[in-house]
């Protein structure tokens, strides 16, 4: 069974009386585990193929499922109960919140959780701060890190709910190759470890030649979809 799902989708924007067409009959399936890369040019959907699955947008026409509900059917309490429980975003600006520590950053998706325990919120985590590399960083704030470690957070906070999914848009855009390879290996590890589904949209050829499977569009369409889509690192 798929866990996301495109149908026929296509997804238009409105300028004044001009119709932009984002994207054009997309015929997708992702499955669990995957570590895949949808890719190309600016403007040829990239970022609206994420903000679909993100449930932060919705198509024009077709289908978009995600871990098996039709999100054109659910609610806005619905839609949110399916953001909060089983996605986790990841942003090439990395969104701290530049007045809490690292703790308090990485816990913070768990506050919204009543199903959560004290206990169990500071179980996960010091255990994704610890995963990430940042044991000894938990006190500090944003501004007293690098850009790599930034990111690290933000790849913590992703994942400390559990997700099924992770969404990362352009997650190394803002970082030198180094510290963006450290920050792939990172991701590569934690989808092996936690069974993450990874998704990304990139122009980082790093990262497309490391996917196990990369979707190439343009100009809204699928160009090529090569990889294995049951791909286990």
């Amino acid at each position: 069974m798929s866990l996301i799902s495109f149908k026929d989708v296509n997804k238009d924007y409105h300028l004044d009386a001009v119709i932009v067409p984002a994207l054009k009959g997309i015929n997708v399936e992702i499955t669990e585990g995957e570590f895949m890369a949808i890719a190309g040019p600016s403007g040829s959907g990239k970022t609206t193929m994420l903000n679909l699955i993100g449930c932060v947008d919705t198509a024009t026409s077709g289908n978009v499922s995600v871990a098996g509900r039709l999100t054109s059917e659910l609610s806005d309490k619905e839609l949110t109960n399916l953001r909060l429980h089983t996605l986790g975003f990841i942003f090439q600006t990395f969104n701290l919140i530049s007045v809490l520590n690292v703790y308090d950053n990485v816990e913070f998706p768990l506050l919204l959780r009543s199903d959560i325990s004290k206990n169990e919120r500071k179980r996960r985590t010091d255990h994704f701060i610890e995963a990430v590399g940042l044991k000894d960083y938990a006190k500090h704030r944003p501004n007293e890190l690098s850009g790599g470690q930034r990111q690290r957070v933000a790849i913590a906070r992703a994942l400390v709910t559990k997700p099924k999914i992770v969404l990362a848009d352009e997650p190394t855009a803002n970082l030198d190759s180094v510290t963006g390879q450290n920050i792939l290996d990172i991701m590569k590890h934690l989808n092996q470890t936690e069974k993450t589904t990874f998704v990304f949209s990139t122009h980082d050829n790093n990262i497309i030649r490391q996917a196990c499977r990369v979707i190439m569009l343009h100009d809204g369409s699928v160009a090529s979809d090569t990889g294995s889509k049951t791909c286990v690192l």
